[in-house]
């Protein structure tokens, strides 16, 4: 993202040249018309600082979502300890976004390297009080709070997809890893950049594989080693079917994510100096709220012909994976391209959330088709969407979605490992029968619902 403000001034003096010699008269005279769209140098450092601010509260208001989404989604015996994981995640994200993932993500890169490992300047530190250079267009701070609520977002992905049968010292232990180091590190290859958009001109504008891809395969990853719930899959293939607890609530979360995109995406735009740039910020939550809504449909009509009814979680998960899909570029498609773009998205969950089934793959709230497999289609697409002289290709998208599947998986599997060794991940049988929330938290359950399965 940062690269991109630098790029968007760029384009920005390049508009405001017109005044050259080289231009015919009447093309001259047009040239304040344009200047006067732009405005000055502290007027644009408050309205960029203002977009980071208000983008960065709605994407910390995803985690709410993500909060209500699990807890409706996992039984009732669980609902308080994944409420209680889901604010530990966000507050750890913080801490370690603020003592070495920030500047792991925004390095210094030697001028002879690759990219891919860059030199750690210390601690983050915000401007001084009434401090403001104007010469970074934004203010430091605004920057850092909205990269942080991005890296928080990763770890809720994980959260959902090991619910139910992970302790909450060893996940948080490893929600430090991930935000710490792992996240950072892939941020740094495209955001901060470095190998990707360097050497490859890898293009993931608010973060289908940084983000969600990455949340993805440490979620995968997790769920591999960790192993499925009690009881999830029978003989013979029979898949037990554990129904969420609060469909309601569920559907809740589902619309706060979805509002708290237009932060993700729109914010992601990184300058609102220009009337082109407030331009751009209005049709990205254009593209972005079709194509949740393409995913949407497309979900509820599938089940609807698959099953002969249809399923209110795989509309709900259509929703997101629509949102994961636009994310990698929610500015340059149609809007009939968004809404393409979020519909293969719905129809992605619905082949594979029983596929991961097939496999003994247990993701309790369908994390990993909607933010890994829908956030690499997404960013596989940008090749076709992407503007034609923005450099984009396929194969520059390819090896972003493999670099970044081979080192979070790598290391993330290290982690899970190291922690299943040492001290244990699953609570015992008996714990997780009865529920983490009367063990983990001393929650009682509902009455009658303590062995609720």
């Amino acid at each position: 993202m940062k690269t991109d403000i630098l790029k968007m001034g760029a384009a920005a003096l390049a508009a405001l040249s017109l005044s050259s010699p080289a231009f015919a008269a009447p093309v001259a005279e047009a040239a304040p018309a344009v200047a006067a769209d732009a405005v000055g140098g502290g007027t644009a450092y408050i309205l960029n600082t203002l977009l980071f601010l208000i983008g960065g509260f709605l994407v910390m208001w995803m985690a709410a979502g993500f909060a209500m989404l699990e807890a409706g989604l996992v039984r009732t015996k669980n609902t308080s300890t994944q409420c209680l994981k889901n604010i530990g995640l966000y507050s750890i994200a913080g801490l370690m976004f603020w003592v070495i993932g920030y500047n792991i993500a925004y390095p210094s890169f030697a001028e002879d390297s690759l990219g891919l490992i860059g030199g750690f300047t210390g601690i983050y530190s915000m401007q001084g009080v009434g401090e403001a250079d104007l010469d970074t267009g934004y203010s430091v701070a605004s920057d850092w709070f909205f990269q942080m609520v991005f890296c928080a977002t990763t770890a809720s992905i994980v959260s959902g997809t090991v619910a139910e049968r992970v302790k909450i010292v060893p996940f948080f232990i490893f929600v430090t890893v991930l935000t710490g180091v792992i996240y950072p590190v892939v941020v740094s290859w495209e955001w901060g950049g470095g190998y990707l958009d360097s050497v490859h001109g890898f293009s993931d504008f608010a973060g289908s594989t940084l983000v969600h891809s990455t949340g993805g395969w440490a979620a995968l990853v997790g769920a591999l080693i960790i192993g499925p719930r009690l009881g999830r899959y029978g003989p013979g293939g029979q898949v037990n079917v554990f129904p969420g607890s609060n469909i309601p609530l569920a559907t809740l979360g589902t619309f706060i994510l979805w509002l708290g995109w237009f932060g993700f995406n729109g914010a992601s735009q990184l300058a609102m100096g220009t009337v082109g740039d407030v331009s751009d910020v209005s049709k990205i939550f254009v593209n972005t709220n079709m194509a949740a809504a393409g995913g949407v449909v497309t979900a509820i009509i599938l089940t609807q012909l698959r099953y002969k009814k249809a399923d209110v979680t795989m509309a709900l998960n259509g929703a997101l994976a629509g949102l994961v899909s636009i994310t990698a570029e929610p500015l340059a498609p149609t809007v009939g391209q968004s809404i393409l773009i979020g519909a293969v998205g719905g129809a992605i969950v619905v082949f594979t959330v029983p596929l991961l089934d097939k496999f003994k793959i247990d993701d309790v709230v369908g994390a990993i088709p909607v933010h890994l497999f829908a956030g690499i289609w997404g960013t596989l697409i940008v090749a076709w969407t992407a503007a034609p002289d923005a450099g984009v290709t396929f194969l520059g998208q390819l090896v972003g979605v493999l670099l970044t599947m081979v080192w979070v998986s790598v290391a993330s599997a290290i982690v899970w490992l190291a922690l299943k060794a040492i001290m244990g991940v699953r609570p015992d049988e008996e714990v997780e029968t009865t529920g983490l929330d009367i063990h983990e938290i001393g929650v009682e359950a509902y009455p009658g619902l303590a062995n609720q399965s």
